[in-house]
């Protein structure tokens, strides 16, 4: 099963970052989990400096960044630089097209590219004024609880989400949920922990 996620920010990356973890925890649904994101380089965490995340130390947005792509590679995940300019879908496929025109295929599809602009074509979507954003001129994809439609999800800022980074990051883990619900058949929460000694 692979997972295409457009969009290299706090959320594409988190929701990575959750899938590719369920791996090696005795579901077979999860051992057949592929990721491949497409990266533009257009994150707005290059021009953050977290400051106000929970448990967390101040730190520069390129280094979440670039410490969270090392984690999804570590996780088997794979990252591409490039710009998804279409996709369609023929029954439970989709087809990306990117404008170097290289294709992937892939059984679902997490949009994540940001709130500045939607310019992917050939989805059926909606695109809609962003109720969240501070500024003017946002834009979201209509969805019902990230799904826009079968195996189509949206996250992060795309999805509505506050644009700071922990809302966001908190959506791209809410959309893997969502995909390992659908794998299961059941919901599925991966969590960590500490083991006794």
């Amino acid at each position: 099963m692979k997972v295409l996620i457009v969009g290299a920010g706090a959320s594409g990356l988190s929701c990575a970052v959750c899938l590719l973890s369920s791996k090696g925890r005795g579901f077979d649904w999860a051992e057949e989990i592929e990721v491949l994101i497409v990266d533009s380089g257009r994150s707005d965490l290059n021009r953050a400096l977290i400051k106000n995340a929970p448990g967390i130390e101040p730190i520069k947005g390129t280094e979440i960044l670039e410490k969270t792509k090392n984690q999804v590679k570590a996780l088997g995940g794979e990252i591409i630089t490039g710009k998804v300019k279409k996709i369609t879908r023929e029954e439970d496929k989709f087809f990306a097209l990117l404008e170097d025109n290289q294709e992937i295929l892939s059984d679902f599809v997490v949009l994540a590219s940001g709130f500045h602009r939607f310019d992917i074509d050939g989805l059926d979507i909606e695109l809609v004024e962003n109720p969240m954003s501070p500024k003017p001129g946002r834009v979201m994809i209509k969805h019902d609880n990230f799904l826009v439609s079968n195996r189509l999800y949206v996250a992060g800022t795309l999805a509505g989400i506050s644009s700071h980074y922990t809302s966001c990051a908190g959506s791209g883990f809410e959309v893997a949920s969502l995909i390992m619900k659908e794998l299961a058949g059941k919901p599925v929460v991966i969590h960590d922990v500490i083991e006794e000694s």
